[in-house]
């Protein structure tokens, strides 16, 4: 599938009405999705044919992504039921299947489940003081391959520091820099869109115990 195609049925997807302020949830826009997906799998090969896990799946941009790029399996995890409902509709609009798991990160139990690749959007710990860690460490625990996540580029040695010395990570490689278009959301955001330089990362963890 050509990147162009990949994001214009990205950009079809429907996304939050009633996105809640405290899980931090913004749609990842087509644009930056397809280009992460596109990323991992043609640089990388970690997508098609793999075990795929999106992690904060929300409407299920990234997980639907990975399927529309023949992923053998692919996982959607969320804590809100209403954004796991989303994911599904999308994902059966597109006729494609994908299983959906509803939990916290925190307490996430994969066990017997093998997984290749973990992709997210995690939340950027701005309402929740090191959420993006939590996604982050529980990605590099699950993923057997690689785990690729977007952080906000003013974090970057701090997310690097920590993903080498506390999270399992073996590498942290910042694949390159994006603009985030953020619209307006919620009340306190006083403009229409604000443009977040965001680092598309790619993590790979130590080998399994």
């Amino acid at each position: 599938m050509k990147l162009k195609q990949l994001e214009g049925l990205l950009g079809g997807l429907t996304q939050f009405p009633n996105p809640k302020v405290e899980l931090e949830q913004y749609p990842t826009g087509p644009h930056i999705a397809s280009r992460m997906l596109y990323t991992a799998e043609n640089s990388f090969d970690d997508i098609t044919g793999k075990v795929v896990a999106d992690f904060g799946c929300g409407c299920g941009t990234l997980a639907v992504g990975s399927a529309l790029l023949e992923a053998e399996h692919v996982l959607g995890i969320d804590i809100d039921p209403q954004s796991l409902e989303l994911a599904q509709e999308n994902a059966a609009d597109l006729e494609l299947d994908i299983d959906l798991v509803w939990s916290d990160i925190k307490n996430l139990n994969l066990k017997g489940v093998h997984v290749d690749t973990v992709v997210m959007n995690p939340p950027f710990g701005t309402r929740r003081n090191g959420a993006d860690m939590e996604f982050l460490s529980m990605g590099l625990k699950v993923a057997s391959q690689a785990v690729y996540s977007l952080h906000k580029t003013s974090t970057r040695e701090h997310i690097k520091k920590m993903a080498l010395r506390g999270c399992n990570a073996r590498s942290a490689e910042v694949l390159c820099e994006l603009r985030y278009g953020l619209p307006q959301t919620y009340k306190f955001h006083k403009k229409k869109e604000v443009d977040i330089a965001v680092d598309l990362w790619r993590f790979v963890p130590k080998a399994q115990q």
